[in-house]
């Protein structure tokens, strides 16, 4: 299988599916990440490292195919929806993909939000252009500090239904990732903090009966 994850900005994919990406390409599946916002202009402190930064945190996680946007970090809803979605699309063609995985349409930060809705459209591409094979799989994930602080009580939250054990050996790879990210990770109780990551970790585990688990919500599967 071929798994595109796209995400609005570099560290997303480490702290939404870090582990799970390095399971994916250790089981023999191909993963490439799409970043739409690449300069991370709201976060001065380690804009001038993140290119080397995604790129430590892709050596970690074991991703050799990347697709970069230069879409505005904070303002993605200023940009034409059929311009997201057309990049998107593209990518799903290069990649081939089977599957996507991207953000929560509820998450708190706005960027994400636009994300996901452009994913959610780029997904029907086969039923507009021939030869484009159908997706096998969209799944969302949970990115801490944003996907858990969904205000919108009128929207769908985050509701998993999809875990993927990642072991302890998982989770201390996948704080390695986002820890290549300078400036990312906050003391605890913040969510982006050693301990909360940890215990988010544990907690989806418990809730699957496993050893430490990454948990997503399936929108669909096609067998």
């Amino acid at each position: 299988m071929n798994y595109l994850v796209v995400v609005a900005h570099p560290d997303d994919e480490a702290l939404g599916a870090g582990a799970t990406i390095h399971k994916l390409i250790k089981d023999g599946h191909k993963v490439a990440v799409v970043t739409m916002a690449n300069h991370a202009a709201a976060r001065a402190n380690i804009s001038v490292t993140l290119a080397d930064d995604q790129k430590k945190a892709f050596e970690i996680m074991g991703v050799t195919k990347s697709y970069a946007a230069d879409f505005p970090n904070i303002k993605m809803n200023t940009v034409p929806h059929l311009d997201l979605v057309q990049f998107i699309e593209k990518c799903i063609e290069d990649f081939g993909a089977d599957a996507i995985i991207t953000h929560h349409p509820s998450d708190t930060n706005n960027d994400h939000v636009v994300t996901s809705y452009a994913v959610q459209a780029a997904c029907r591409l086969f039923q507009r252009k021939p030869n484009v094979p159908e997706l096998k799989e969209l799944l969302y994930m949970e990115v801490p500090s944003s996907t858990e602080w969904s205000f919108d009580s009128s929207a769908n939250r985050f509701t998993p239904n999809y875990f993927v054990e990642i072991g302890k050996d998982g989770v201390e790879l996948k704080l390695k990732a986002i820890e290549a990210y300078k400036g990312v990770m906050r003391p605890y109780p913040h969510p982006r903090s050693n301990e909360a990551i940890k215990g988010l970790a544990a907690h989806r585990g418990v809730q699957a009966g496993c050893n430490y688990a990454e948990a997503f919500e399936l929108v669909f599967k096609r067998y």
